[in-house]
């Protein structure tokens, strides 16, 4: 009667024996997945890169330049063009591939902010293929990219003006809003991979060659990106907040992995670029007047038609 009554008054104590061993266990394996977590490294990602970097090439540079190489007749102007298929595969194999690239993080990553940013992301790109599809058409009918919506010959003279407020809002959707739902979860999602881009293993800091081999081309495209998206602000605040992020983890003695210096390499290389494209038209009087301000980064294809268009 005793034994039972202070097994009634201490529940625990016939079970504690047994309990110890799990609540031990259950530590044990929580620990190890945060010593593996700490720990791991990802080998580099040659094939998503690879695949990235192609896409982005393809179908983001590429389909502007589809749309004047085929035949009019093929895509008439009443019709998506051929650079907008281009658009449309870009919109779906970029999120895939970002999402991808996620899930080869060694780190666990903030799920819920990656799935907002790539919903933002898709929406973006898509109000930016309708504008940008539009505005492409527009050069059949001789619109100059150099100048602004109000300045072309084509659009000053419409009537009734307010036909001139439509295409102004057409332009604000393609060149300001879209790029901004389009490229700020962009980066963000990429700065939120390049964070779990760390070990603690000095020797694991390097680039393999076939990385650095794609460094060019990357960094080459995000210059494009940069200038033609109008988003040099976005970039260098990206750019700047991986360095820190690289100084800060490296007081923990953390340093960048093979993917991580890919990144980090290919936007070092964009800066570079981006600051020999301004140096060079630094002096362009017409460009000067369409990017007024501090920050002057023209547009390779406000460049194209007013350099080389209007020559032929």
């Amino acid at each position: 009667m005793e034994a039972a009554a202070r097994r009634r008054q201490h529940p625990g104590a016939a079970g504690g024996a047994g309990a110890q061993p799990g609540a031990s266990f259950l530590q044990a394996r929580h620990s190890s997945v945060k010593a593996d977590e700490a720990a791991g490294t990802a080998p580099f990602h040659f094939d998503l890169w690879f695949y990235f970097t192609l896409q982005n090439w393809v179908l983001d540079f590429g389909r502007p330049i589809a749309m004047l190489v085929f035949p009019l007749e093929w895509f008439p102007l009443n019709k998506p063009s051929v650079g907008d298929y281009f658009h449309m595969a870009y919109n779906i194999i970029t999120p895939f591939l970002l999402l991808k690239l996620i899930e080869r993080s060694p780190r666990t990553l903030p799920r819920s902010m990656i799935y907002v940013s790539i919903i933002t992301f898709v929406m973006g790109a898509s109000i930016h293929l309708v504008g940008d599809s539009v505005n492409h058409r527009l050069l059949f009918s001789g619109y100059q990219h150099h100048l602004s919506v109000r300045e072309n010959p084509i659009i000053k003279n419409l009537k009734p003006e307010t036909l001139i407020d439509s295409f102004e809002l057409l332009y604000y959707y393609d060149e300001y809003l879209g790029h901004s739902m389009w490229y700020i979860p962009f980066f963000l999602i990429l700065f939120i991979y390049f964070s779990g881009c760390f070990t603690p293993t000095k020797a694991e800091s390097s680039a393999p060659g076939v990385a650095l081999l794609l460094v060019m081309p990357s960094g080459l495209y995000y210059w494009y990106l940069v200038t033609e998206g109008q988003i040099f602000i976005l970039f260098i605040f990206t750019f700047f907040a991986m360095l820190a992020l690289v100084l800060h983890q490296k007081r923990k003695r953390l340093f960048l992995d093979s993917n991580g210096l890919f990144l980090f390499y290919s936007f070092a290389l964009t800066l570079l670029l981006v600051a020999l494209w301004v140096a060079w038209l630094w002096n362009d009087p017409v460009l000067r007047k369409k990017y007024p301000g501090v920050i002057y980064v023209p547009e390779p294809w406000a460049f194209y038609t007013l350099h080389v268009s209007s020559r032929h």
